[in-house]
């Protein structure tokens, strides 16, 4: 299989380590061990006690079933049998293509997203078809264009919902036209959820498998419950055939999952309240902080977030992005993420919910780059 490099990990990979202000991060700002019992209230000398005495086997084939009860409760209707538990939402997307597309199969996408919903396909042979997303419509996905696309036979429907990188979030009632037209072909709806409950109102996130029985959510233990150190994620769908490739597909790639890493995500989703308390509070004040900066800063702009952790901000120079960011992270130790990762030019894509005092340094960092391309061009 011949696939595209992956844009934004080789990136993320070469400068994470050596950044000064890290303003790239996705994950809502990590928890410890400690924390993460501190929050939920919980004995940790009782679970240490308890996990201790285990012998490591591989655990619960199907996944621990107070994880699999936790992850139920994020959503209305799913049930624990309707769950694959996987190696992180990045295991959870190339399960589902592995276990579902095969070369000529119609795939449609978006652009921007995380790229291994256009890359994945790609590699396997599908018939991809994108559909670029635009600041005019909000990033939200045209329906029209998408009607065109969905031709007899279509496959699957891919969509990320909050968007990575922009923050747009589709509300319920365009999730449920995408679902009527995707019945019009009986093509599944996967939806890369990974972002769901970070809203910046106090609104209930719709999730696709809620919504369609060939809906298909992809979610983890990473961004929204800063977890990211368990690498545990999962596959959501009540799809009968889904599921059954599902399974058979997971015997040749994973098996199951860690013990520990889903008896800390269990802990985690028991007290799921607290964390998501915790979590919107961060990123709401954050984003507060970077919306007052946008607009202080007359060479940027952005269509503000409505969900999630990131935000796509466009700057009004003529530089490439990956040149911009790489010359702003060796003077100033701002680390964000170069726009043409998603193939988005002259923009980066910038984490809010880091620590808040990060997130400030890092805005100043980049105000202080952004005034020595000023002086250079005078």
């Amino acid at each position: 299989m011949k696939i595209a490099p992956f844009q934004v990990e080789e990136w993320m990979n070469g400068y994470e380590t050596g950044a000064r202000y890290t303003i790239a991060e996705t994950c809502v700002d990590s928890v410890s061990i400690d924390e993460l019992f501190s929050l939920c209230g919980e004995d940790k000398d009782a679970f240490w006690r308890e996990f201790s005495a285990r012998r490591l086997t591989y655990g619960d084939i199907e996944g621990a079933p107070a994880f699999r009860e936790g992850v139920c409760k994020l959503y209305r209707t799913l049930r624990p049998d309707e769950l694959v538990t996987t190696h992180g939402a990045s295991g959870a997307n190339h399960h589902v293509f592995y276990s579902l597309v095969e070369p000529g199969d119609r795939v449609i996408s978006i652009m921007p997203t995380y790229q291994q919903l256009t890359s994945i396909p790609e590699g396997y042979e599908a018939d991809l078809k994108v559909m670029r997303l635009t600041p005019e419509n909000g990033y939200l996905p045209d329906l029209d264009e998408l009607r065109a696309l969905a031709v007899p036979g279509t496959k699957l429907i891919c969509i990320n919902n909050p968007n990575n990188p922009t923050g747009a979030l589709m509300g319920g009632e365009l999730l449920r036209e995408i679902v009527e037209i995707a019945k019009s072909v009986d093509a599944y709806i996967l939806c890369d959820e990974v972002y769901r409950h970070l809203t910046q109102e106090d609104v209930w996130c719709e999730s696709i498998v809620d919504l369609y029985d060939k809906g298909i959510s992809v979610s983890s233990m990473s961004k929204v419950f800063s977890l990211a150190g368990l690498r545990l994620g999962w596959i959501a769908t009540n799809d009968k055939a889904l599921m059954k490739s599902l399974l058979s597909h997971r015997d040749y790639n994973h098996i199951s999952c860690g013990m520990f890493d889903e008896a800390l995500a269990a802990v985690a989703l028991k007290h799921s309240d607290a964390l998501l308390s915790r979590n919107r509070g961060i990123v709401r004040e954050n984003l507060a902080i970077l919306d007052a900066w946008v607009r202080s800063e007359p060479r940027i702009r952005y269509h503000k977030p409505q969900a999630g952790t990131t935000a796509l901000v466009y700057y009004d120079y003529d530089i490439p992005s990956f040149a911009f960011c790489e010359r702003m992270y060796h003077e100033t130790g701002a680390f964000v993420t170069p726009g043409d990762c998603f193939e988005q030019p002259h923009s980066m894509r910038i984490g809010y919910a880091s620590d808040t005092e990060t997130l400030k340094a890092g805005l100043g960092a980049i105000s202080a780059f952004l005034r020595t391309i000023e002086e250079e061009r005078k």
